[in-house]
């Protein structure tokens, strides 16, 4: 399959699909004034030095396309000096919503990868992810290795499965079809699984070993050092990890500073989860509950 046919520039698409919604709200209820679009009503960059967002690209997820040199090479749909930011293992106290600060300072985006149980320990960081607007993808159930000896394939699927059902029961919607493996292990069973489900699977182009870094300023050196000599690439970090947290103000004025463009990738439909597996998560796993209780029996002044 061609490029052209798993990706497209949105802007001119995404004006040309609202065109006849807006038209036909306006026709039925002429005597009110037209209400602003999401894109109006949302608030200019108030940083004018912002990195900001180069380019909007939708991707065609048939067949579980593949992304990043590291394992994937078809699909070189980078420009010179442009770069995909992702961030796995997420959703975590502090440190995502550290990096999702830094984001929203430079505004710009990246691509989450989060890790289905945690998603359910913090459904409410996750949809903070969603609100801001980034894509959210997944990275199994539990991190668990797909390519170890004695992981059946079931297993494998199992952990695939139950990890994008923990994320759409997080967000209260299905996220996009794209998928991170753990340790980047791809086990050809596996790919080929995700390409009948047509999920699309990332590697990488530029590894930041930030689970490994001592400090933050290690992990600005790493991006920048690979990124400075391949031009381009997604890079893979983990909003799990408190120096990627720290570092990530810095490295994203660095980006800016060399010329560097972030490319916000979103799918062309969300993911279909399967049905067993939603209700699997529900009967099986201890999610947070949120009490139904009236305020006042909750909370009741006994002093002022």
């Amino acid at each position: 399959m061609r490029i052209a046919t798993m990706l497209m520039v949105t802007g001119a698409l995404a004006l040309a699909q609202a065109a006849p919604a807006l038209a036909q709200t306006a026709a039925a209820a002429p005597a009110r004034a037209a209400a602003p679009s999401p894109a109006a009503a949302k608030p200019a960059c108030a940083n004018p030095d912002a990195l900001g967002i180069g380019r909007i690209v939708e991707i065609d997820t048939t067949g579980g396309p593949g992304f990043g040199f590291e394992h994937f090479k078809q699909l070189d749909f980078l420009r010179d000096k442009e770069v995909v930011l992702t961030f796995d293992d997420g959703p975590w106290p502090a440190n995502t919503p550290a990096v999702l600060k830094a984001l929203a300072d430079q505004c710009t985006t990246g691509i989450f990868f989060p890790i289905g149980k945690h998603a359910t320990y913090h459904p409410e960081i996750l949809k903070r992810v969603a609100a801001a607007g980034h894509t959210i993808g997944a990275h199994t159930w539990s991190h668990a290795n797909l390519n170890r000896k004695k992981m059946t394939e079931q297993a494998a699927k199992d952990e695939i499965e139950k990890g994008f059902s923990a994320i759409k029961w997080a967000l209260g919607r299905a996220p996009a079809p794209f998928f991170r493996f753990p340790a980047l292990q791809h086990p050809p069973a596996m790919v080929t699984y995700l390409g009948t489900r047509n999920i699309a699977i990332f590697s990488c182009d530029i590894d930041s070993f930030d689970f490994k870094a001592r400090r933050s300023q290690q992990v600005i050196d790493t991006v920048m050092k690979k990124l400075d000599r391949l031009g381009k690439g997604i890079i893979l970090m983990h909003d799990f990890q408190k120096h990627t947290a720290e570092a990530l103000p810095e490295l994203l004025r660095r980006l800016k500073a060399g010329g560097y463009k972030v490319v916000k990738m979103r799918a062309k439909a969300p993911v279909e989860t399967l049905p067993q597996y939603d209700e699997e998560l529900l009967k099986n796993v201890k999610l947070p509950t949120v009490s139904a209780r009236p305020l006042s029996s909750v909370v009741r002044t006994v002093k002022e």
